[in-house]
């Protein structure tokens, strides 16, 4: 069967989950039609047209593929030849452990090899229901941002309703506007990332009252009315500072704004009470984001408070921080193990409306969905990936995570998740082994080991699996 003969397959949205889904299949020799809305109609949390736009921050968090989650998921889909981390991999700037990207450069990247790729065809246009029965296979990937109409049309189809919860932009501010007679460059712990030097990130230090002053300011902001989405619960993960600054006096301070791993280059004997750190977010360092600050603060009350800031107090901003509202499905039941909803065989979901949560974690989730989608069009055993493996843990945990029924009342519902180790499943016993010469192996030491045998077990896993789909 030659490439001219196979059916398309329709892809809904060209987030970091469509392209990557986009990019699977045609490079499983399968053509693709990526359907994506942006260029007709707008989002509230994107600003151009681009495929895979980062509208959050710029950060893919740990490359760490030794001993972190996150960095095994990259290693991972870096062996299944994904586009998402080979251009984050081209675009990368420096930000201590973590692979952060020119967010520009990046989406640029995504939207040119896919407009380039023969077997991809990308239709700008608004897909208001589900997909027509003539396209037998389609990968709906609109994530948290789908249109009303296309959630209405899922939720009249599965007889569920769509959960939802907000998310919140930090902001981003130009480089030259920061006082660097109170800031200071470092990454925490001085570590070194990728393509870093251990003086990653500008630190602004603040004193018990100056860190005072700003969370009374925070909980006093005019923040942002909710009575359209009132009820709609925060992911925990990506809560707005002041909904953190709340919650208690000291949690920032032990959140964000944790001071540990960093010594104050212009007075280093006084050990600041809490850091605002900002990172690098395009390749020309020309502009920071505020880490851990989203905020869903009206811009007036923005710039006010966070010019209160050592360091900060002439700040310019590139984009102050904004508000969306994320959805994604309930979906241990409703879909499958290959991603498919159990009511339409053939109509898949991917990326963040499937229930992940992070950028990696979107984008792996359409990486399976693609292979999936390519090998059911290709008359193929759909290869699912071992538990073992990041990608089957994340995997696992969408398909059968946290079903609530009558039977099992007490099992916790299904909430959004980064990969983590304790998606995982556990080792062999025995696997852990106190090495020689040492009395005590317990704690942090067998912890890091645990998770280095982990990491090292999925990576091995998902060569053998990948050499076998």
């Amino acid at each position: 069967m030659t490439n001219s003969t196979l059916s398309p397959i329709h892809i809904i949205g060209g987030g970091l989950a469509g392209s990557e889904a986009a990019w699977q299949a045609a490079e499983a020799g399968v053509p693709v039609i990526l359907h994506e809305m942006r260029g007709v109609r707008g989002t509230d949390a994107h600003k151009t047209d681009g495929l895979a736009e980062l509208v959050c921050s710029n950060s893919f968090r740990s490359d760490d593929a030794t001993s972190n989650a996150v960095g095994v998921i990259h290693a991972e889909m870096r062996l299944a030849g994904s586009l998402i981390m080979a251009c984050a991999d081209k675009h990368q700037v420096p930000a201590g452990g973590a692979l952060a990207v020119d967010r520009d450069g990046f989406s640029e990247a995504v939207t040119a090899a896919i407009q380039q790729h023969p077997l991809i065809t990308v239709t700008r246009e608004e897909v208001t229901g589900l997909p027509p029965e003539e396209w037998d296979l389609a990968i709906i990937a609109t994530g948290p941002l789908t249109s009303p109409a296309l959630a209405e049309a899922i939720r009249e189809k599965t007889g569920k309703d769509a959960l939802a919860f907000f998310d919140a932009i930090a902001p981003i501010v130009h480089t030259d506007s920061i006082n660097m007679d109170i800031c200071w460059f470092q990454s925490r712990y001085d570590k070194v990332g990728p393509g870093g030097t251990g003086k990653d990130y500008i630190n602004c230090p603040l004193d018990e009252t100056q860190y005072n002053a700003f969370i009374d300011a925070l909980i006093e902001g005019d923040a942002v009315g909710f009575k359209e989405w009132e009820g709609t619960p925060y992911f925990d993960g990506c809560l707005p500072i002041e909904v953190m600054a709340e919650r208690g006096r000291e949690t920032l301070r032990h959140g964000p704004m944790k001071p540990m791993g960093l010594t104050n280059a212009h007075n280093p004997n006084v050990k600041p009470y809490a850091v605002v750190q900002l990172r690098q977010d395009n390749a020309l360092g020309t502009l920071y984001n505020m880490v851990g600050f989203q905020t869903k603060l009206k811009y007036g009350a923005q710039a006010e408070i966070f010019r209160m800031i050592p360091g900060l107090e002439n700040a310019e901003f590139a984009r102050l921080g904004g508000l969306h509202r994320n959805t994604y499905i309930h979906s241990p039941t409703l879909l499958d193990q290959s991603l498919q909803l159990k009511v339409r065989p053939g109509l898949r979901f991917a990326g963040q409306i499937t229930g992940c949560e992070g950028y990696v974690e979107s984008a792996s989730i359409g990486l399976l969905a693609g292979r999936f989608a390519a090998a059911q069009r290709k008359g193929e055993t759909i290869s699912i990936p071992p538990a073992t493996t990041a990608l089957g843990s994340l995997l696992n945990h969408i398909t059968g995570g946290h079903i609530v029924s009558d039977e099992e009342p007490g099992k916790r519902s299904f909430q959004p998740m980064n990969i983590n180790f304790g998606l995982f499943p556990e080792l062999e016993p025995g696997s852990i082994v106190k090495p020689e010469g040492i009395k005590r192996f317990r704690g942090k030491d067998k912890t890091i080991m645990k998770r280095q045998l982990i990491a090292a077990r999925a990576l091995e896993h998902c060569k053998t699996w990948l050499g076998a789909a």
